[in-house]
This record gives structure tokens, sequence and C-alpha cells, in this order.
């Protein structure tokens, strides 16, 4: 294959999948703005760690002199002057796609040219109407369209495989980045007084990564950071955990080049996650271990480009 088309199908899917995530971030800082806030806080509180996870707050700041609710949705959701806003990555999918049309099948095309247009018309008064719950689902709805239309119309060959490999790379980040920041606005105090504010805040974190079903199914108890963490970093039953998404990552790579450096590096991260238990990674320490996980995996894509794809 060529290394342009591999760009453009390992980009695309990372595209679509950044989309999804940055839903995702929003969703979880707007259902946590709805909570009752504990004394001191500002509205800045929730929407801060947003741009952080987001790794967007320089940009906003060079551009923005306060962080509001509207302001934090509007420049990560449709400003297209943003490039990893939902409106910048859904602009780029497509365009990687329309790039790559001979490679794939035209439902694959037409998911992401729909999109796009959809997008393109939408502005912040739209999100108001609408409710921006709504405007989250519908980004999420698109890219499960998306991923569904690839397993069951693209033909499994090197261009499938380096488009699923674009897809759990950049979803092994996002989760590895909401939870490091999320864990350390959350984690709670040995002496704190109000349980019933902590539940609902860890609840909407785990809903906006659709995994609190999963969390009661597994645990059957009330929501414990100790286990949010192991679910989030060491649970390959749920997929958008660190070790699920190496699982694949692992495994496409052994199938595309099983002797380079890039397959090396997975393989020694899948083990890690596979072999690691909750206990060596809080005595570590969260942050550590995330921070880490994150530098690893930022480490991998910029090896896979070396290994495949086109190197600027």
């Amino acid at each position: 294959m060529l290394s342009r088309t591999a760009d453009n199908l390992y980009w695309m899917a990372r595209y679509v999948e950044r989309a999804e995530n940055m839903a995702r971030i929003l969703d979880v800082s707007h259902r946590m703005s709805q909570l009752p806030a504990a004394d001191g806080e500002d509205s800045s509180s929730q929407w801060l760690p947003a741009l952080i996870i987001a790794g967007q707050r320089p940009l906003y700041e060079a551009r923005q002199q306060s962080i509001t609710a509207g302001a934090v949705i509007a420049f990560m959701a449709l400003d297209p002057d943003n490039p990893s806003s939902i409106y910048s990555s859904l602009r780029q999918a497509r365009e990687n796609a329309r790039a790559e049309r001979n490679a794939i099948p035209s439902e694959m095309f037409e998911c992401l040219n729909a999109a796009w247009l959809e997008i393109k018309e939408m502005q912040y008064s739209h999100l108001l109407d609408t409710g921006f719950r709504d405007f989250f689902d519908w980004v999420k709805d698109r890219s499960a369209l998306f991923r569904g239309t690839t397993v069951g119309t693209m033909l499994q060959n090197e261009g499938f495989y380096f488009t699923r490999l674009g897809t759990f790379v950049e979803r092994a980040d996002n989760t590895a980045r909401l939870l490091d920041v999320k864990y350390h606005v959350l984690a709670p105090d040995e002496e704190r007084i109000d349980e019933a504010v902590d539940y609902y805040q860890w609840g909407a974190l785990l809903r906006s990564l659709s995994a609190f079903k999963a969390y009661r199914l597994i645990y059957r108890d009330t929501i414990k950071p100790r286990n949010v963490a192991e679910l989030l970093i060491l649970r390959d039953e749920f997929p958008r955990s660190l070790h699920a998404c190496y699982d694949v990552v692992h495994q496409q790579l052994d199938m595309l080049g099983p002797r380079l450096e890039c397959c090396r590096m997975a393989g020694e991260m899948h083990a890690r996650l596979h072999y690691t238990r909750t206990q060596d990674i809080t005595r570590r320490g969260l942050h550590r271990f995330l921070t880490d996980f994150i530098n690893r995996n930022s480490a991998l894509s910029a090896q896979i480009a070396r290994d495949f794809l086109l190197v600027a």
C-alpha cells in the first residue's frame, strides 16, 4: 500500500475518533456544570479541565479573556480556526476520505460527507435551540455510524488495518487524558462530606465514556475511584479502556509489520497493561502512570509515521 493512502486512512479514522472524543469531553463538563457547586467554586471550574484534556488551553487563552461555558463549547465544537474542534476534525476526516474515494467503500465517504455538510451549516445558536446534549449525541452517533459502516463494508486488507489503528491510537490517548485530569479534579479527600455530589460527578465521568452500566455490571458496588481507574485502564472487556485499545493496536501492527519498531513498542505497552495490577498503578501514582502512558502513546504514533506513513 502507498504511504499516502495509508496516511490518509489512518488520519481519517483518527479525526473521526477525535471529534467523538471532543464531544465526550464537552459532555462530561456540561453534566458536571449542572451539579451543585462546592463553596468557592466559580463557573470555570468544570470548563478549564476540558481545555486541559484537549490540549487547547494555550490557544483558547490567546483568544479569550475568560473561561465560560458558552465560549468553551463554541471554541471546541464549532470554531473553524481551532484545528482540533469537532468542526475541524470532521472537515479533515472528510478531506482524507475524499482523497481515498477509490480505496474505500462509497458508503464510508457518504457517511463522512453527510456529517460534514450538516455540521458546516450549524451555528452556535442552533446548539442553544436544540440543546448541547443533543449535539453531543449527534456527534457520537455519526462516529458510531462511521465505525459500523467501516466494519460492515470495508475490505479487510491493509487499508482496514490502518483505519482501525488510527481509531484506537486516538481513543487510548483520549481515555488516558480524560481519566488523568478528571480523576484529580474528583479524587476525594479523606475528610470530604458531600457524598451525593461526589457520586453524581463520578457517574458523569463514567457516562461520558459510556462506562456507567459496564461499571455496574462488573463491580456491583458504589462508585469508587480505584475501581473507575481499573475499569478505564486494565479491564480489556471494556472497549474504551487502555488495555482494550492496545489489544487492537498491537494486533493491527502485528499484521502490518511484525518486525518493525512500532510493533515492538506496541507489544511492550500491551504487555504492561496486560500484566500490571491496580495496586501497582496506585503505588506508583496514577498521574505518573497516565503521563507515562500518554508520552509512550505519542511516541508510538510518531514511530508509526516513521515506519509506514508520510513524515513531513
